[in-house]
């Protein structure tokens, strides 16, 4: 209580909480307006069976505005997907690469790149789901679309462009005026928001008989012991030890003083299980469009149940993860800062040696990560397939959930620690040597 009276005694604090609150409500509020032109009512019976498809993943990420169709359907996904081509081009693309580097400037074009890349995408895939409801039917044939045509396509496009525009515009109004990460809390507020009618399923299940108290108590002691696991993952890191050696500037003596780099165990954060399941889930979600004897094979053994996909997801998630972490993290670029720096790792000669062991420690990390990434993921499904209990924050959802609120409440804290730092220096002079 005493925390939370602190934190509301700061007026800047208190004004930027209550701004992005401001903002996730007019976000929430966004993904029950509906798009023109659809029979919500045959569409809530379609994705009735979409459960363990790429719609379903993406539906809880939209925190059910793709499943109702709402203005912001596609929600923020467009615009991940349009930030990981930009950070991929980094490396491939020398004029990237160059804007990458070029400070300020550069980041701000760089956005705007990714801005423009967004629209795109949000307009191929506007274009695909208006195609793809036009033959969408219901369980008794009845169509999605009452009117297809050019005008509905056209009216489509353009309504869920906006809404990602939208979307994009309050995430970063957020990041900006708020607290936190605005496109990270988008997403968790789409992944919340499903939370009182996973919660209500639950009750309804103990009620019926169909999942016992005791197993109710597992679920939710395992849920502590996995959200514990993942909070001391996250914030678990490799201190790499770097000495500086003293130099003579002038009339003064500089460096000599012992740093670390810390890296972190799970450098690539939640893209892998994003990817892998995306990966994963695609013929499942093709089987919903393709009536074909070997698309229903295909998606029987790639189903969440089959040990198959278990296989198959930890397989990728372990190559994403290395993969994400070279893109993100250049040993041989921070072994020549350091040694630019007149930095050096005890034992370890400056240079290419130093970037050859940072790329060994970096390895034996991302590997211990993978495990711990794969583990996360495929336990909650595991726990519906062989004890068929509902575990509603799963696998990715449960590390964005955790990883955005350990993010945030670290912003809250740095605020408050700032305020105690100004509060502590008020009426302090700082004098010279001279003073």
């Amino acid at each position: 209580m005493s925390t939370l009276q602190n934190i509301l005694a700061i007026p800047e604090l208190r004004r930027r909480i209550l701004f992005t609150l401001a903002m996730l409500a007019v976000y929430r509020v966004g993904c029950h307006v509906p798009t023109p032109g659809i029979d919500a009512h045959v569409l809530a019976k379609f994705f009735e069976g979409t459960e363990g498809t790429l719609l379903g993943l993406v539906s809880s990420f939209t925190g059910g505005a793709l499943q109702q169709m709402a203005v912001f359907a596609l929600g923020i996904m467009p615009y991940i997907s349009a930030s990981i081509i930009l950070q991929l081009l980094t490396v491939v693309f020398e004029p990237i690469e160059k804007l990458s580097k070029d400070g300020e400037q550069g980041r701000k074009k760089i956005t705007e790149y990714t801005r423009y890349g967004t629209i795109v995408l949000a307009v191929i895939q506007g274009a695909g789901i208006a195609v793809g409801l036009q033959s969408m039917l219901g369980p008794a044939g009845e169509p999605v679309v009452p009117n297809p045509g050019i005008g509905f396509i056209l009216m489509t496009v353009i309504t869920l462009t906006a809404g990602t525009a939208f979307i994009m515009w309050l995430g970063e109004q957020i990041t900006e005026r708020g607290i936190g990460n605005g496109i990270s809390l988008i997403i968790f507020a789409g992944i919340v928001a499903g939370m009182p009618a996973a919660i209500v399923n639950s009750i309804r299940l103990v009620q019926t008989g169909a999942m016992t108290p005791t197993i109710v108590v597992f679920i939710l002691a395992l849920m502590l012991v996995t959200v514990g696991a993942i909070v001391f993952m996250e914030r678990a890191q490799r201190r790499v030890p770097i000495h500086y050696a003293k130099r003579v500037v002038g009339m003064r003596n500089m460096g000599g003083q012992a740093s670390h780099l810390p890296l972190k165990i799970n450098m690539s954060g939640v893209i892998p299980p994003i990817f892998a399941s995306s990966i994963m889930m695609f013929p499942a979600t093709i089987a919903n469009f393709i009536d074909a004897p070997w698309v229903r094979t295909m998606s029987t053994y790639l189903s969440p149940s089959h040990w198959v996909y278990n296989v198959f997801y930890i397989a990728f998630i372990v190559f994403f993860c290395y993969f994400y972490t070279a893109i993100t993290f250049n040993p041989v670029n921070v072994a020549d800062n350091i040694k630019n720096q007149g930095g050096f790792v005890p034992g370890i000669r400056p240079g290419k040696e130093t970037a050859d062991y940072l790329d060994m420690v970096l390895s034996r990390l991302t590997f211990v990560g993978a495990i711990y990434i794969s583990v996360v993921c495929v336990l909650p499904t595991l726990l519906i397939s062989q004890l068929n209990t509902p575990f509603f924050f799963g696998g990715t959802s449960l590390l964005i959930v955790v990883g955005v609120g350990m993010d945030t409440a670290s912003q809250i804290e740095a605020h408050l620690i700032s305020r105690s730092y100004e509060g502590f220096m008020k009426g302090v002079t700082l004098k010279g040597r001279h003073g």
